[in-house]
């Protein structure tokens, strides 16, 4: 397996590594049979890096993820996240101190483990100092709940003012073709700044770059993507000519679009980890197979030319969520 150093002092990952979410929410109904034996088929192929947190199906997914650790716990660099409580729409932001220490006790009780590997805030809190909040999160570190420390969906002063407090090794956002954000944003120069690994959620676009969704009317009911503009009215419309023009390149290319897709994030810079999600252990395979595709110079610059950040519309979220990210 390919490996990446995840921050100036953090450990070693998988070049790329496994979101869980999808297996415990908003991509439908979930199948925990399936899901282990796909966590099983990553871990056996080398991914060592799986990313969770506490509020996916509401402690759902740690314990999901629990049972697959069962005698490979040294196999794996295990990511959990806190700071999202569920009782909210679609959650509510928490970063006391006294939460942190809370919700990580729970996190490692669900997880059955006795050391979080990379604890993330997963969202800032307005009403909290980002200094407050990472103080109590070193604080873990100090007494061997937490290794290391990370943030996410963060703008790059708030990174700069949690590196005065404490290390932190990873920044998680979302980041793909589709999604250019942490490039305007400033966050991915923070990051290589503060020696901050970058950790990319959803590099597939949310499955849109697989090129399997045609019409949002095909996602099932409860699928949380019927609520992005993104997968609606205009917004996707032009979003499926932008596709049509990645699909071609990935045919020219002989590999998938999410192999490109994947490929194309891998490029960016060997500080980068994507950590696309699935449930089934093919799609797996499929994605992992990106680590082979070799990109040249000419071939990245027309992805960006043809399916840059222009060519796609909508925004990431509704409104009310998209005050919750980058700042």
């Amino acid at each position: 397996m390919t490996c990446r150093q995840l921050g100036a002092g953090g450990p070693r990952v998988s070049a790329i590594g496994l979101g869980c979410m999808g297996m415990s929410q908003f991509y439908g109904s979930r199948d925990d049979a399936q899901s282990l034996r796909t966590l099983q088929a990553a871990i056996d192929a080398g991914v060592n890096f799986i990313d969770t947190a506490d509020v996916y199906g509401r402690g759902h997914n740690e314990t999901l993820i629990a049972q697959a650790l069962r005698g490979r716990r040294g196999q794996v660099v295990l990511a959990t996240k806190f700071g999202a409580r569920p009782d909210g729409a679609p959650f509510r932001v928490d970063g006391r101190a006294e939460y942190a220490r809370e919700a990580c006790d729970a996190s490692l009780k669900r997880l059955g483990v006795e050391l979080i590997d990379v604890y993330y805030l997963h969202r800032l809190d307005p009403q909290v100092p980002i200094e407050e909040t990472v103080g109590a999160m070193a604080g873990l570190v100090r007494q061997g709940k937490v290794r290391y420390l990370g943030l996410s969906e963060v703008g790059p002063q708030t990174l700069e003012r949690a590196c005065r407090v404490h290390p932190i090794t990873a920044l998680q956002s979302e980041y793909s073709v589709w999604t250019r954000d942490p490039e305007k944003s400033g966050v991915l120069e923070a990051c290589r700044r503060h020696g901050v690994g970058f950790v990319a959620f959803s590099p597939l676009g949310r499955g849109f770059l697989t090129g399997t969704i045609r019409d949002a009317a095909a996602l099932t009911k409860g699928d949380r993507r019927h609520a992005f503009p993104r997968f609606q009215g205009e917004h996707l419309a032009r979003n499926l000519r932008a596709l049509e023009a990645f699909e071609r390149l990935a045919h020219r290319k002989a590999c998938t679009p999410a192999q490109l897709a994947l490929a194309w994030l891998l490029s960016r810079g060997e500080d980068i980890v994507p950590i696309p999600g699935t449930r089934q252990a093919g799609r797996l395979a499929e994605n992992l197979a990106a680590l082979s595709l070799h990109l040249e110079a000419a071939e990245i610059a027309q992805i960006d030319r043809e399916c840059g950040a222009s060519a796609f519309s909508g925004e990431r979220y509704q409104p009310a969520e998209m005050t919750l990210v980058a700042r």
